[in-house]
């Protein structure tokens, strides 16, 4: 998903302090992805005092939207650089296209994963068929020394792994067992779990790991915290389990997580970079090689197949950031 925001501000992206023994819960901003009509996101990544969870740095959360209402997801062909796109849904159906040549559906309970690296464009749109859009899309930072890969894509269907009180599906990393053959850059987790009412889940963890919880229905306290729908719950590294435990009702989550990233970023629109200068040249080579259509071939290459215009860039704000350490 394209970060749609018209006024897209610049940020300088750091790991924040750790919250050692205690939860944070991040609330979550709604975010218009243009017109009257079009969908809403909830955004709890990055803030102010919390931009990384690991390598996770984005994410937005959306639905359960009637596409008749709002409809649904249409979204051209738009650009990223220096990272990887997580997208995951609960209900639906979005079609995929980009720039190397990939044409996918996006299904209930399957990872599409699309690393940027050096650049690529792509568009996502859901289906005729779809009449409830319902999900979350997640962005990953490529550490400094994988940032310039290939761009690439990948799909992975992950096994419902059952645990006393609790169902798991492993799409990144590993977790109780379950491995994604998925490409990692860093070391992260990330899952779908599905809590049985009442349940009390003793759910083990990496020590090494910052955790992120994202509450997507039920009710769930995260280490004896109440999290409120759609917030995300952060927990600092050194802890072996995640208490978890769910409501009358049960409750639907992911989880994210990782080592901290340890580098410092830029990212404004859709483009990670580390200084303001390299932000400024993608989005120079975006309007010039593929808005103005000067050249097919440059780093961001063509979607082929979608029946329209790809996305301008926004305007630059008028202030230059340098990364912080």
């Amino acid at each position: 998903m394209s970060n749609l925001e018209k006024q897209p501000p610049e940020v300088a992206i750091a790991s924040g302090p750790p919250v050692v023994g205690a939860v944070e819960i991040l609330e979550p901003r709604d975010v218009p992805l243009g017109g009257p009509r079009a969908m809403t996101v909830r955004r709890t990544l990055p803030q102010r005092h919390r931009s990384l969870i690991g390598a996770w740095c984005f994410v937005d959360h959306y639905g359960p939207d009637l596409v008749a209402d709002r409809g649904g997801m249409v979204v051209p062909p738009h650009p990223h650089t220096g990272l990887q796109t997580v997208s995951w849904l609960f209900a639906g159906e979005i079609d995929h296209r980009d720039s190397v040549g990939s044409h996918a559906p996006v299904r209930v309970g399957e990872l599409n994963l699309m690393t940027a690296g050096s650049g690529i464009a792509h568009s996502e749109v859901s289906t005729d068929a779809t009449t409830v859009l319902h999900g979350a899309q997640l962005w990953l930072a490529l550490p400094d020394a994988a940032r310039h890969t290939a761009p690439a894509f990948e799909h992975y269907a992950p096994p419902a792994v059952e645990l006393p009180g609790a169902t798991v599906r492993v799409f990144l990393g590993s977790l109780v067992g379950s491995t994604s053959p998925a490409t990692a850059f860093s070391a992260i987790v990330g899952a779908q779990l599905d809590l049985a009412p009442d349940a009390v889940v003793e759910l083990p963890v990496d020590a090494d790991f910052e955790h992120g919880v994202l509450l997507d229905r039920g009710s769930l306290s995260v280490d004896g915290d109440e999290l409120p729908a759609a917030h995300l719950a952060y927990r600092a590294a050194g802890a072996h389990t995640l208490n978890l435990v769910a409501g009358p009702s049960g409750a639907r989550l992911l989880l994210i997580g990782g080592r901290p990233f340890g580098e410092s970023i830029v990212m404004w629109w859709n483009f990670i970079g580390r200084t303001h200068d390299e932000i400024v040249r993608f989005r120079e080579e975006w309007q010039t090689d593929v808005i103005g259509g000067v050249r097919d071939d440059g780093r961001f290459g063509v979607v082929a197949g979608y029946p329209g215009r790809p996305l301008p860039a926004p305007e630059l704000p008028g202030v230059r950031l340098k990364a912080r350490s």
